[in-house]
């Protein structure tokens, strides 16, 4: 048994003592016996769902380095687990005496670390895509009738929620690198009829992190807003001046309008946990409402009257206090050390693969996603290559590896390897996501398995 059964155990049990001391405050009850629950059926079921779980891909291991998925930290999944099993609503402090305060004390946290002067204005939310949705929306209501302009490279969620909202968006090209073109984004700026430009700091296909500090400008001199989609990447400002990510864009966050953040990817936490903050407070009036069943016990804020959504797991934002007591937004301390493991694993993975003839290192990562190829001679052999390889990695039976795929425009693919014959118009490259520490304690062995395929 690992460290970490060792510390879910004794989190879990914990959770259940904390449950059975708050519920025993109360006195005793008599349960009604249409709540037990049969117990052949709940022992015939679990085995099931213990066998269907088996199905399950291990993303807690090193050996999983595929999608941006890995499990909550055990601090992290306790506290949910206490929080859920209370059950409190963050929609209004009628339903959440405990977990709303928390979760404006970990919003400010956020606020902070991004460097948002005080007073801000923000909220957890389900998802990084309710998050985007409720920023654009913002964006909408202070510039009806005007675009909204995102590089292809950013998250498809900008303009799925553009179509929700009924607002333009104009996705403009990215550069080769995954990052926006910003001559082409301030082209569409300066015909007058774009309101909002979304950026990204790190971007969910290579890690790209977007020169937000070079599009501050258009905020006076085209009067547009800039909001920053940090889902992925945003917690990566915590490193910035370390030398280990770019400085000027993460430090750019905190002079922008918003900015979203999910810390259901690096903050620990398990799904659904976003974060959606804005810098000048007064957007508040546009969620303003009455709900005279629920605001009833007290005059300060329910969070509930700053967010769309309605009711939402006060357990997310226990779970994301509780985290941050342990593990603090600090540089050197906490998260910090956790990011820097990923960050220099995807660094020693890219010097491998760079040095390796087999191997066309795509893009040196910004962050900790790592895209590669097997060297081909045309695009559609690398593609195919890439598939058999990601589907050899994950099906040995002896030595299990889980990588993922990029399916690259074949422009942006020949601008950076020119050396490859062009028969095809995108192409599958590999992609590595090693935002896990324990990866910088498995470079060595990924690039076996990988040289092995």
């Amino acid at each position: 048994m690992s460290a970490r059964h060792d510390a879910l155990r004794e989190l879990t049990g914990a959770a259940v003592d904390l449950l059975v001391r708050w519920e025993d405050m109360w006195g005793p009850y008599e349960a009604h016996p249409a709540s037990e629950a049969d117990i052949g059926r709940l022992a015939e079921a679990w085995g099931e769902y213990t066998q269907r779980m088996d199905a399950t891909i291990p993303f807690f291991h090193p050996r999983y380095a595929g999608q941006m998925i890995k499990p909550p930290h055990p601090v992290a999944a306790a506290a949910y687990h206490a929080a859920m099993l209370v059950n409190p609503n963050n929609h209004a402090l009628d339903a959440s005496q405990a977990t709303s305060p928390m979760e404006v004390e970990v919003v400010e946290g956020l606020a902070r670390m991004f460097g948002l002067e005080p007073p801000s204005l923000g909220h957890l939310t389900s998802s990084g895509t309710i998050a985007n949705l409720e920023a654009l929306w913002v964006a909408r209501e202070l510039h009806p009738g005007k675009a909204i302009v995102h590089s292809a490279d950013a998250h498809y969620t900008h303009g799925r929620m553009c179509q929700v909202l009924g607002v333009e968006a104009r996705s403009v090209p990215a550069l080769p690198d995954g990052r926006a073109d910003l001559d082409a984004i301030e082209a569409q700026v300066r015909t007058g009829e774009v309101g909002t430009v979304v950026l990204t700091a790190g971007t969910t296909g290579v890690g790209a992190v977007d020169p937000i500090h070079e599009a501050l400008a258009w905020r006076e001199r085209y009067g547009v807003r800039i909001h920053v989609d940090a889902a992925y990447g945003g917690f990566f400002t915590l490193l910035a001046g370390t030398g280990l990510v770019p400085e000027a864009p993460f430090r750019a966050i905190g002079a922008c309008d918003s900015v979203v953040v999910d810390p259901h990817k690096h903050g620990l936490q398990p799904y659904g946990c976003g974060a959606v903050i804005f810098a000048d407070p007064a957007v508040g009036r546009f969620y303003k409402h009455d709900s005279p069943y629920t605001y009833f016990t007290s005059d300060e804020l329910h969070l509930g009257e700053i967010s769309l959504e309605c009711s939402r797991a006060g357990a997310a934002a226990g779970a994301l206090w509780m985290t941050l007591q342990v593990l603090p937004l600090e540089a050197d301390d906490g998260l910090g050390p956790i990011l820097a493991a990923g960050l220099r694993a995807a660094g020693a993975l890219a010097d491998r693969l760079a040095a390796d003839e087999s191997w066309t290192l795509h893009l040196r990562p910004e962050l900790d996603i790592v895209t590669y190829a097997p060297r081909g001679g045309s695009l559609s052999e690398v593609d195919a290559a890439s598939e058999r390889m990601l589907h050899a990695a994950m099906n040995d039976p002896d030595d299990p590896w889980f990588l993922s795929t990029l399916r690259v425009p074949a422009d942006a693919f020949a601008a950076l390897h020119p050396s490859h014959v062009r028969d095809s118009d995108d192409v599958r490259v590999l992609r590595s996501v090693l935002m896990k520490p324990e990866h910088e304690l498995a470079v060595d062995a990924l690039h076996r398995r990988l040289g092995s395929l």
